[in-house]
């Protein structure tokens, strides 16, 4: 479950940076010019499981903003965060029927 909640926040994190790209993609216009910011991300083994954290975003270099762009990152993200949901739904059930089980006895 902590590797989806770590997921989650990562995702989530880099949901912020797309927006942010998207919003100056918008208020740039088409002949606008701002560097697009591509989030960071570092793999954790602490030895308690494995982990992802949001390190912070970096400007690609040679890159504008481009709406078409940032809106598949969009939906990438948000595809991730779903799919990181539904595990930490997965964990949460059979943490859930694990502690039933123990009341039965």
């Amino acid at each position: 479950m902590q590797s989806a909640a770590s997921g989650m926040d990562a995702q989530r994190a880099a949901l912020d940076v797309f927006a942010r790209n998207v919003a100056a993609a918008e208020a740039a216009g088409p002949n606008g010019d701002y560097a697009r910011l591509v989030p960071d991300f570092r793999v954790v083994d602490d030895g308690n499981g494995t982990s992802v954290e949001f390190t912070g975003s970096r400007t690609e270099p040679g890159k504008n903003v481009d709406i078409i762009t940032e809106m598949i990152a969009v939906m990438n993200a948000s595809r991730a965060y779903d799919s990181d949901a539904s595990l930490f739904d997965v964990g949460k059930t059979l943490a859930e029927r694990t502690i039933d089980m123990g009341r039965m006895q």
